[in-house]
């Protein structure tokens, strides 16, 4: 049997050539085991497992080795001031997504009746967010009946309501004549030539992932919808790719929008595409 200090350097060994937070990996799954906060690893690093508890570590860091993210290993992930249930079903809460949200509450402060969309919403971490954080009325949909499920938990869990919607885009929305003033999406922006290359396919969805031939066909598809549902002088956040700034200012031109404008991450990356009708 092995005492906690003893595990982690182990679990650090096995992981450090797969993952670039090996260490960190390590203490977050020994802490899900065990049911504890990371400062009790450090105060009990003499504690020594239970046999039950070395399995199930063991068997867990064995999935963390094999590339499966830590989200989909423990059943969570936490984004901005909440957590949120996910599973291969969605896709995993990203923290440039963050960016996202703070764009639209800082929007969202002096319109209280405001009512929000946000399309694709797979984990439903963006409509729960704007839910939580401001007085609008939220709707989200989600082509998937599992992500929908997903995502009507988180809203429950985090004690938010949001109306959910099962369907294609916006088309709920036009279907119900239901008009909007802020539409938040962050659809599948990778080309699928490109998605064959990275890790990510191996796990997440594909369907959250797959953009298309240039990785903006849902894009095109969700800004021919915006004259049917967004009123005037709506705002349209888009999270797109680091290089799809030029390509998106030319697709949401055809709207003759007040504005079009690229918001960069703190990398200096094309982030968030900002459309004022």
């Amino acid at each position: 049997m092995l005492d906690i200090k003893t595990a982690l350097a182990r679990a650090y060994q096995q992981l450090q050539s797969v993952s670039d937070t090996a260490r960190l990996d390590a203490q977050v799954l020994l802490c899900f085991v065990l049911d504890v906060e990371k400062p009790y690893l450090i105060a009990h690093d003499d504690h020594v497992l239970t046999d039950a508890e070395q399995s199930k570590y063991d068997a867990l860091i064995a999935r963390r080795a094999s590339g499966e993210p830590i989200a989909y290993i423990v059943g969570y992930k936490d984004f901005w001031d909440m957590r949120f249930m996910v599973s291969p079903a969605v896709l995993i809460p990203r923290p440039e997504t963050e960016h996202l949200i703070e764009v639209a509450l800082e929007w969202l402060k002096d319109k209280p009746n405001a009512v929000v969309a946000d399309i694709g919403t797979g984990s439903g971490a963006i409509a729960v967010t704007i839910a939580k954080h401001s007085n609008a009325r939220v709707h989200a949909i989600d082509v998937s009946d599992d992500a929908l499920a997903i995502a009507q938990t988180n809203a429950r869990d985090n004690q938010v309501n949001v109306t959910f919607h099962h369907g294609n885009l916006a088309q709920p929305l036009i279907n119900q004549s239901i008009n909007i003033d802020l539409l938040l999406a962050n659809l599948p922006y990778i080309a699928t030539n490109n998605l064959a290359q990275l890790e990510v396919r191996k796990h997440e969805p594909t369907l959250a992932l797959d953009g298309g031939d240039d990785g903006l066909d849902l894009v095109r598809e969700l800004l021919k919808q915006v004259p049917d549902i967004c009123n005037d002088n709506a705002l349209i956040l888009l999270e797109i790719g680091m290089e799809q700034g030029q390509a998106v200012r030319e697709l949401a031109q055809a709207l003759s929008p007040q504005s079009v404008r690229v918001i960069q991450d703190l990398a200096g990356l094309d982030r968030i595409m900002a459309i004022v009708l």
